[in-house]
């Protein structure tokens, strides 16, 4: 799925007018890189003057013009168009820009073309951004040169000159950004790929979007593959390079890692070692234990010692939003998992809790099915607060499968009920099912005005955590 339609990042693009879609991180690291190159650099954004304040949006120095708070600009008259993962392929403006010949690119394209130093490129419908920060900590731990960046947030191009030969870029890649990639790392790995996204693109056409991470891997370059989900070992047929595999189901028969009795082990060749008990572990739940079954395997194939994957792996307590304490008042504990932005996702974090949950549903939904995550509330929620733009429709699928199932508008709101229904030994859990788009810019947000609300909750005795 190649974006690749005449632009060569080798070739100067000094003097040329290049168009970036979008003013987020991503817009503004290429912007940047456009303008330190010699371009002149027009931006567009639909958003306005007002939300990209909201979002702490900065024009980088050197930019030509600026358009906000309309349609995205006509590509005419343009010799490139750098887009961000949020206009996706489809996206009206686009088909001009093809219409008129124009090349299109992104940053993670531009980036894997320029990367000089060893790729390691992390994706899958969840755990991803765990996998990648735990494969960051292996890194760190080894004392390896590592840049960790990607859909995390971290600008790429900006930091194309601290990267040489001898250099791990360790990134997690969204299947928005690998619409337009022709490159793909040389570690891949994919840690599921399960329903999501459905409002944006067909299934065949995420899947798709997810196999691009391997399409174009040499005999030299390594894929890795989650042998316990039946999709993503749909991507082992044509694969170019070497296969590693993670499981939670054993001794597996590729290099890579999996867990036997209570231990996670690797091998890479003839060699098996173990890393870590899970009783070491501080992570709750079988997904974490899959997540950090699955970094073992990349952090393996980059060439990572035991010692360090071991290390890191004990010490790791999480990524922010992601099953994140956010504090504790009067006996009931305040979970952040704002970053589970589909069912999937909830019901995970509903499986890792023993005691029971008061949970918290809500944003805009992306058009998943709703039965496996009824039954997994029927089992462990005494509550369900359904609030945002998607809390009627989950209030409609869920009222039935809790003994209390209220309805609201705002998180604010919603926590106000939570604090109502839950009792000493409960967890309020934040996973809301659906993206924050209905009222924040992104699940960060909606995370930190979660921890806000939780620690201004009035409380008979606090309890702070660590």
């Amino acid at each position: 799925m190649s974006a690749g339609n005449g632009f060569d990042p080798a070739t100067a693009v000094r003097g040329q007018r290049v168009l970036v879609y979008s003013m987020g991180k991503e817009g503004a690291d290429m912007a940047a890189w456009f303008a330190s190159q010699g371009a002149r650099v027009t931006m567009s954004d639909t958003r306005s003057e007002d939300q990209l304040a909201a979002a702490k949006v900065r024009v980088p120095a050197g930019i030509d013009r600026v358009f906000s708070g309309q349609p995205l600009l006509d590509a005419e008259g343009f010799s490139l168009v750098a887009v961000s993962q949020s206009i996706l392929r489809h996206d009206p403006a686009l088909t001009r820009a093809r219409q008129l010949g124009i090349p299109i690119t992104s940053q993670m394209r531009l980036f894997l073309q320029l990367c000089p130093g060893r790729t390691v490129g992390i994706t899958g419908s969840s755990g991803k951004s765990t996998t990648t920060s735990l494969v960051a900590a292996m890194a760190k731990a080894a004392g390896a040169r590592a840049i960790v960046g990607g859909n995390l947030g971290e600008p790429l191009l900006g930091r194309l000159a601290e990267i040489d030969r001898d250099t791990t870029v360790i990134l997690e890649i969204s299947h928005t950004q690998l619409q337009y990639t022709d490159r793909s790392p040389h570690v891949a790995a994919v840690t599921n790929i399960t329903p999501n996204h459905l409002d944006q693109f067909s299934w065949d056409e995420y899947v798709g979007l997810k196999r691009n991470i391997l399409a174009f891997q040499g005999p030299r370059d390594t894929a890795v593959i989650n042998a316990d989900d039946p999709t993503s070992r749909s991507l082992l047929t044509g694969l170019k390079g070497y296969l590693a595999q993670s499981s939670l189901h054993g001794r597996i028969l590729a290099d890579g890692a999996w867990v036997d009795g209570e231990t996670v082990w690797v091998r890479y060749g003839l060699n098996a070692k173990p890393v870590i008990a899970q009783a070491d572990i501080r992570l709750r739940g079988q997904h974490n234990l899959a997540n950090i079954t699955m970094a073992c395997a990349v952090a393996s194939a980059a060439g990572l010692p035991v010692s360090a994957m071991t290390e890191a792996a004990a010490a790791f307590t999480g990524v922010p939003h992601r099953l994140e304490v956010a504090g504790r008042r009067d006996g009931v504990t305040w979970v952040n998992d704002s970053i589970a932005t589909s069912p999937e996702r909830t019901i995970a974090g509903l499986l890792a809790f023993d005691e029971p949950v008061v949970l918290l549903l809500g944003g805009r939904d992306k058009n998943l099915p709703l039965d496996r995550l009824q039954d997994v509330v029927r089992e462990r929620c005494r509550a369900v607060v359904c609030f945002g733009e998607a809390g009627p429709l989950y209030f409609g699928a869920l009222r039935a499968c809790a003994p209390a199932v209220e309805l609201t508008g705002t998180l604010e709101d919603a926590v106000a009920i939570a604090r109502t229904l839950s009792r000493p030994g409960d967890a309020v859990l934040l996973s809301p099912a659906g993206t924050s788009f209905d009222a924040y810019p992104n699940f960060e947000a909606r995370g930190e005005a979660f921890r806000a609300l939780v620690a201004a909750l009035p409380v008979a005795v606090a309890e702070v955590t660590s």
